[in-house]
């Protein structure tokens, strides 16, 4: 794939803050303390794209509230463009974080009557082809969001990647979370990028997630199927087959951000840079080892990212 080091990226989805446990004083049970993170796997996307240098545009409903203010002031400090987002009057959607020993994430959502996903038509900006749309996680599924969305990615004309990020705590029925997904498979067809972890595909199909992939690749005629397999590295799935990569060993801190950041590395790669696509899933799977090395959503920049890679 050629460079397209011009091309603008609209990353369209959720902010959230995330609420983590501090736990220097696990004792208290009455004024137990927490860390308020700013988050959201969109914005993780768009602030991970800048930090590697990349025209990142935010296209997201964020609201006026105090924690709005945080995640505006957090992605303008990246680099990220708002010149797209939407200002909304309703409060900021919050997940409270749980790590395992491992610091795999988990996540409580709490959304209702937030700004995330009341969008309205005339809010979605008109693309051209000379865009590359990424939007992914919860804004692809919530309602009465997610429809809209759907209904304006049919005529966009811009090139289009999704992260379908599986949020089993917000819709726990795979059948009634594969309904919402498959649309979106469909819109895809013939020019999209899909993305998605292992356990994504395994929570949505019952034949392991290869095979799931491959079904997938064939029923919607998809260009390229991603699959992201946490410390085991990542595959792609194209029509000359797969191609896979190890990951990067790394002192894991907690997982939160590792997918997001992951496809930035991989678009910019893939998209931007037009290094091949080996050499894009490394790019991505050396951002998401950094990630994982701090605390939240805090991704690399391109120097951070060419460091672990050369010293590899």
């Amino acid at each position: 794939m050629t460079s397209e080091a011009g091309r603008r990226f609209v990353v369209c989805g959720e902010t959230l803050i995330d609420l983590v446990r501090d736990e220097r004083d696990p004792g208290n049970t009455f004024a137990s303390g927490w860390q308020a993170l700013s988050a959201g796997g969109p914005m993780n996307t768009a602030v991970a794209l800048a930090k590697l240098g990349v025209d990142s545009h935010f296209l997201g409903r964020v609201s006026t509230d105090e924690f709005g203010r945080q995640l505006r002031g957090h992605m303008i400090g990246a680099g990220v463009d708002l010149d797209l987002a939407i200002t909304s009057d309703q409060v900021t959607s919050l997940a409270v974080v749980s790590l395992d020993e491992h610091g795999k994430a988990s996540y409580a959502f709490h959304f209702d009557q937030t700004a995330n996903f009341n969008w309205q038509c005339d809010e979605l900006p008109k693309l051209t082809d000379t865009d590359w749309l990424h939007l992914g996680s919860l804004a692809l599924v919530v309602p009465p969001g997610g429809e809209v969305l759907l209904d304006w990615v049919r005529e966009v004309p811009a090139p289009i990647s999704i992260d379908i990020n599986v949020r089993s705590s917000v819709i726990s029925d795979p059948d009634a979370y594969w309904r919402r997904i498959e649309p979106w498979l469909q819109v895809l067809a013939g020019k999209g990028i899909v993305k998605a972890s292992d356990e994504d595909v395994e929570f949505l199909g019952s034949e392991g997630w290869r095979r799931v992939a491959e079904q997938w690749h064939v029923r919607y005629e998809l260009p390229m199927i991603v699959i992201t397999r946490g410390e085991g590295g990542a595959s792609a799935l194209t029509g000359d087959g797969w191609t896979e990569v190890a990951g990067y060993p790394t002192a894991v801190v907690d997982t939160v951000g590792a997918g997001d950041t992951f496809m930035a590395g991989f678009l910019d790669g893939h998209v931007r840079l037009g290094i091949g696509l080996a050499e894009s899933l490394r790019r991505g799977a050396a951002a998401a080892s950094i990630v994982c090395s701090r605390q939240g959503a805090q991704p690399p920049t391109a120097d951070e990212v060419a460091a672990l890679q050369e010293g590899s």
